[in-house]
């Protein structure tokens, strides 16, 4: 079993809830070791003091913030929790909102939580029951190894999971950002009908589990090629850009592509319709 990775407590009104948080998600990247090329030696970083040179043991390390003029003021790890005690323990719901409110560029990651020991299980589920039922998020606020998160609790099939968001300043506005950004002037005429054309044939239900990381499965058949001694085999570049003039045709061809494709999912799923019926 998981452990979890915070305990403390979900405070909303007089009600508090122990709780457990645990990761919802896991990462499948391919890790390497580092080499000196041309060599089987292996390449470790080290935490060096830079005047001495000597490795310094984690458990001797604070943190230290620069503060100009080449001064820093030298915090220890005690006492940034000491400044919070109580917010590094609790989930502190302040207001509830529609689950559908929140723009996705504000979520970060996705955890579960979970009741912290049987005794709990029952104020829990009221929870879940009563946000399930209300279709509601609970924003929330707690501190975390030193940081503190904004928070977004809703029901998700049968468990309370916590979504950490961004803070309103650590959105970037894409106007400062972008070297090129599209014209305020609104499209129209044949493009604009084939490119939503275009859409609503390549629109579909949302199935997950219909996508995988394609790209760690290649890194892989890589490592295993090169082990077993066979040959690379290079993917395919990617398409050029579309030229302006040719944007009409390529809308209109990926349309009937897209059509194509729709209809072979239909008949080999038993959908498609039947002969001498139009279809809707």
């Amino acid at each position: 079993m998981a452990r979890a990775i915070w305990t403390g407590s979900i405070n909303f009104g007089l009600v508090s809830i122990p709780v457990g948080l645990y990761s919802a998600t896991e990462d499948h990247t391919v890790h390497f070791h580092q080499f000196q090329r041309g060599t089987a030696d292996r390449i470790r970083y080290q935490r060096v003091n830079e005047r001495t040179g000597k490795e310094v043991a984690y458990a001797d390390i604070v943190k230290g913030r620069d503060v100009g003029g080449g001064d820093y003021v030298i915090v220890e790890p005690e006492e940034l929790d000491d400044i919070a005690p109580g917010r590094s323990r609790s989930i502190d719901i302040t207001t509830f909102i529609d689950s559908g409110e929140i723009d996705p560029v504000y979520f970060q990651k996705t955890y579960w939580l979970a009741p912290d020991g049987e005794q709990y299980a029952r104020p829990y589920a009221l929870l879940l029951e009563a946000m399930a039922r209300t279709n509601r998020a609970g924003i929330a606020t707690f501190v975390m190894r030193g940081k503190e998160y904004l928070t977004a609790i809703r029901a998700d099939d049968g468990v309370l999971a916590l979504q950490t968001l961004f803070f309103a300043d650590e959105i970037r506005d894409p106007a400062g950002q972008l070297d090129t950004l599209p014209q305020r002037t609104p499209a129209r005429g044949k493009e604009l009908e084939m490119a939503t054309t275009l859409i609503e044939s390549m629109s579909g239900p949302w199935n997950p589990q219909d996508y995988r990381d394609t790209y760690t499965e290649r890194v892989e058949r890589l490592i295993d090629d090169k082990r077993r001694g066979h040959e690379i085999v290079t993917e395919a570049q990617p398409p050029a850009p579309t030229e302006m003039s040719d944007l009409l045709e390529a809308l209109q061809r990926s349309v009937s592509a897209a059509r194509e494709v729709r209809d072979a999912v239909a008949e080999a799923s038993g959908t498609a319709p039947k002969a001498g019926r139009k279809a809707s």
